[in-house]
């Protein structure tokens, strides 16, 4: 990846997307051969020259300041996540190599405890969507991506590479798009890498849907949500969900699940988690699914009484 070519892409694609109308702009003509703003209108609205944003819509931010970029910021309308990736991808330009502190790759024994003492489903990933650690009942609730894994559990692999991600998570779309624009703003932050990069060519080459939405440099912050899924065991699931980073492990962050109380998603919730508590389900367990019997069908599942045995 070229942050210098990165640049030029998506300042482009932001450019293209806002009308002369929603910029507050006279549009004369209806033949316009540029969808969106000509470079000249971007530039009239940040209060810079056109040979100025032309440069820097080139790739060259050599010397360019905060007070430019927040210019550019505003004439094209970028939102929170599009300024921290603009901004993000000027630094790299600039430098030859990140400053940022590498992500943690592991996951620290008291990060770990703390997932084990949340009464939810959670689980800790870093930047490229790699499940570092999670709770029992994370595990449980995300089994079709940890069975995936031939390696650490990844939701961007599973989404793209795999047949059942369709299945599993309901919004499909929605999903894809929201990780390849999180894996965006990753690679604007720390663009040389390895391991990101990697998975990216992994995707790119593999994935015509990985590859078409990548095209579109769209970036996204993931604070907050909601998800659908179809989970195997217990049917469908409409949770909410919290992303909390972690202050002292660079590039890790905490997602915690909920449903609303009294729902059929938190009925189906106390059910997956007390079938995985039930010592009883060890004893068959599954080679997939070591918290649930091979024989367990879904309706059984549902049938069976809250804290019950396997029989």
């Amino acid at each position: 990846m070229d942050p210098r070519d990165d640049i030029r892409q998506f300042l482009s694609t932001r450019r293209a997307r806002i009308t002369p109308e929603q910029a507050g702009l006279p549009a004369y003509g209806t033949n316009r051969r540029v969808k969106g703003l000509r470079r000249e209108e971007a530039a009239m609205l940040a209060g810079i020259s056109v040979e100025y944003y032309t440069r820097l819509e080139r790739g060259n931010a050599s010397g360019v300041s905060e007070d430019v970029l927040d210019a550019v910021t505003r004439a094209l309308q970028l939102d929170d996540a599009e300024r921290a990736h603009l901004f993000d991808l000027v630094r790299a330009a600039n430098t030859n190599r990140p400053s940022r502190r590498p992500a943690a790759a592991q996951v620290r024994p008291v990060v770990q405890r703390i997932l084990d003492a949340i009464d939810a489903p959670a689980y800790v990933r870093n930047g490229r969507l790699d499940i570092l650690a999670a709770n029992p009942l994370g595990r449980a609730l995300y089994a079709p991506v940890f069975d995936d894994a031939t390696q650490v559990a990844n939701t961007a692999r599973f989404v793209f590479l795999n047949s059942r991600a369709p299945e599993f998570f309901t919004d499909w779309d929605v999903i894809a798009s929201d990780a390849v624009a999180i894996l965006r703003a990753e690679a604007g932050r720390d663009p040389y890498e390895r391991r990101l990069t990697d998975l990216i060519g992994e995707l790119s080459t593999r994935s015509d849907e990985f590859r078409v939405r990548w095209a579109a440099h769209d970036v996204k912050n993931h604070r907050s949500g909601t998800k659908r899924l179809l989970h195997p065991v217990v049917g469908p699931l409409t949770l909410d969900y919290e992303a909390l980073d972690l202050a002292a492990d660079t590039g890790q962050r905490i997602l915690v699940y909920s449903a609303e109380p009294g729902s059929p998603s938190q009925h189906a919730l106390d059910l997956l988690a007390s079938w995985i508590a039930t010592p009883d389900s060890a004893e068959d367990a599954s080679p997939r699914h070591p918290w649930v019997r091979a024989d367990l069908t879904l309706s059984e599942a549902r049938r069976r009484p809250m804290g019950a045995g396997s029989g």
